[in-house]
């Protein structure tokens, strides 16, 4: 059976990291700038991605220690992240359309409060995806590393002639062909997602061997 892999951010969902950081501040009382220089200037939240911090409640402890702030309560961390999220209707039809041609997972890099907080942030995902959400951290490596694809197909037991992804970035597309594994950029003109064509490549690789 084929698999589907979609990314998250700026993919199924738009990001928009200037509407979360301000909440953030408010419920964390350290300065937007503070936050961002302590935390994703200076790489921690690409190691909590990459699986440093496996557990919900060793992210937080970690996030308020470096940042010096009070700590955050998993529903608040969530919150502030819904801020930045805004469903793109073409890529989650796209999602539920690959659905009913093989099984589909998210492929996401993100730290251990995403997946935890997924079924508030995207419920309609999680409804398609079932149990089948991989989250970078879980795989202790990120997009476009080699190893995060590699295991994302040992996880399914699943050959990567047989997988697509869709992702927003060049790179990880780019890592994820180089693994072997078809994939499609989802690119923004005019600040419009192209998700007709990213149906167009679903509906493509469904056929491919016809």
């Amino acid at each position: 059976m084929d698999l589907y892999f979609f990314d998250l951010d700026k993919t199924l969902y738009a990001y928009n990291f200037r509407h979360r950081l301000p909440e953030l501040s408010r419920v964390s009382g350290v300065s937007q700038y503070d936050l961002a220089k302590t935390w994703w200037a200076a790489g921690y939240e690409a190691r909590a991605e990459a699986g440093e911090w496996p557990t919900v409640d060793e992210y937080l402890d970690e996030f308020a220690r470096v940042t010096r702030g009070r700590r955050l309560t998993l529903s608040e961390w969530a919150h502030a992240r819904s801020l930045a999220m805004t469903r793109i209707d073409g890529s989650i039809a796209a999602l539920r359309r690959a659905s009913e041609l093989g099984q589909v997972s998210l492929l996401s890099n993100n730290p251990a409060p995403l997946a935890a907080a997924l079924p508030a942030l995207a419920p309609d995902v999680v409804e398609i995806l079932g149990g089948n959400i991989l989250v970078s951290y879980m795989l202790r490596a990120r997009k476009p590393n080699r190893e995060v694809y590699e295991r994302a197909l040992a996880h399914y037991g699943v050959a990567a002639d047989d997988a697509f992804l869709a992702d927003d970035s060049a790179a990880n597309v780019a890592g994820a062909r180089e693994a072997g594994i078809t994939a499609h950029q989802l690119v923004v003109i005019d600040g419009v997602p192209q998700t007709d064509e990213l149906m167009a490549a679903v509906e493509a690789f469904s056929v491919r061997r016809s």
